[in-house]
């Protein structure tokens, strides 16, 4: 296999990678609400699996990306994807709040992590070094593929398949499409080594110059004591911490509201579809104007999209700002690795990477719980769709006085 077609195929498999990852991961959002009528929880009973699982998998990932580092993307995606089909299957067996805990909140948590765009962005900035926006971002839209496809198959066979049901089939599923693939990536030979300090970083208007050889931090510590760093990582909790308490109770919002089941469960869907539209222009926009300028757009988008949900409840509204909030879900994802790129250099990519996807995850977990806590404690979700206004104005403050680098090679 010569290498442009093998560095295709690896595109492709970490695009079905990524697919089956974000179908399994945000499939709690449209089976949370069966779920607690079926066991009788309540919602923060659920939701507390949900923060374990983005706590832990958030925690794992820099230790993820310094596996990488040492043994290679391909090792670990490989036990990940073993670990991940486990943890589906057996939620389909939970009868107690504590197996909810174990199965999905810690071994599917370690499957997902290592299945993530932490390795998946690793490996792809070591085979599209000038290009490596871009590339993220096609493979990011798997997730975006996967939210869409998964997630309407199970909406529509809910009914027959029941929550147990689909946890099982996505638990199989992931091991029969993604594991054959996963191994014959090994036959794909190495990347090409990196260009020179020096050189141009990609072709175009848009290209960026190498910077010096000193831009990168040479260890972890220098990397964190970095004033950008510190701010990405703020930037970073404040959309995860949005995006997951979306992503966990947005159906069950519009349900509340009055929405018919069939369109709630399918709006989760295409929130995906809309995600493939804001992934793919935060690749184009970093390939030419570096990763601020997504970044920025993403908070500018969600400012307006609270306000929807904050003007009233009818089901076009819900459905419009879903499908706007769809838009931005994605786009700082494959901007994770460019910051990490530039923050420490190719050395250290996998752990800063994994280390800024861990804060985003971890703050994800909160937005889950709080999500939860906010509608137990006062029967609506007005008070967390107010937070989201205000944590969307802050990081768009702090995404305009992040200052801009030149890519580090």
């Amino acid at each position: 296999m010569n290498h442009a077609a093998a560095a295709r195929f690896l595109l492709a498999v970490c695009f079905l990678v990524l697919l089956f990852n974000g179908g399994a991961r945000f499939a709690i959002g449209l089976l949370l609400h069966p779920m607690a009528h079926d066991l009788a929880w309540s919602r923060s009973t659920l939701s507390l699996s949900v923060t374990v699982f983005m706590v832990l998998s958030a925690c794992a990932l820099p230790v993820v990306g310094r596996l990488v580092d040492r043994y290679g993307a391909r090792v670990v995606l490989g036990a990940s994807v073993l670990v991940s089909a486990l943890g589906l299957v057996a939620m389909g067996f939970i009868e107690k709040p504590w197996e909810s805990l174990v199965f999905y909140g810690v071994v599917f948590a370690l499957g997902c992590a290592g299945t993530s765009v932490t390795p998946v962005g690793v490996l792809l900035s070591r085979w599209y070094p000038h290009r490596m926006g871009m590339a993220n971002s096609i493979a990011i839209s798997g997730m975006g593929v996967g939210q869409l496809l998964i997630i309407s198959v199970l909406a529509v066979q809910l009914t027959t398949l029941g929550w147990r049901g689909s946890f099982l089939a996505l638990g199989i599923a992931t091991l029969v499409c993604v594991l054959p693939l996963v191994f014959a990536m090994a036959r794909a030979g190495s990347p090409a080594p990196a260009p020179a300090p020096g050189r141009a970083s990609g072709p175009g208007r848009g290209a960026r110059t190498a910077a010096a050889p000193g831009d990168g931090a040479r260890t972890l510590r220098a990397a964190l004591a970095s004033r950008r760093l510190q701010l990405l990582l703020v930037i970073y909790a404040v959309c995860g911490f949005q995006d997951f308490l979306v992503a966990t109770h947005m159906v069950a919002f519009a349900l509340d509201e009055g929405v018919d089941t069939f369109v709630a469960g399918n709006m989760l869907a295409f929130m995906g579809l809309a995600g493939l539209v804001g992934v793919l222009l935060a690749g184009v926009l970093n390939d030419r104007f570096g990763p601020v300028v997504p970044t920025a757009l993403c908070f500018a988008l969600r400012i307006v999209l609270c306000a929807l949900l904050l003007a009233g409840g009818e089901t076009a509204v819900i459905v419009g700002a879903a499908l706007l909030y769809g838009v931005t879900f994605w786009m700082t994802a494959p901007l994770a690795v460019v910051f990490a790129r530039e923050s420490a250099g190719l050395a250290l990519l996998g752990t800063v990477s994994g280390l800024i996807t861990m804060v985003h995850h971890a703050a994800g977990g909160l937005g889950a719980l709080v999500g939860a806590s906010v509608f137990d404690l006062y029967g609506s979700y007005t008070r967390a769709f107010v937070a989201l206004l205000v944590l969307s104005v802050v990081a768009l403050g702090l995404t305009l006085i992040l200052p801009r680098r030149r890519v580090a090679i």
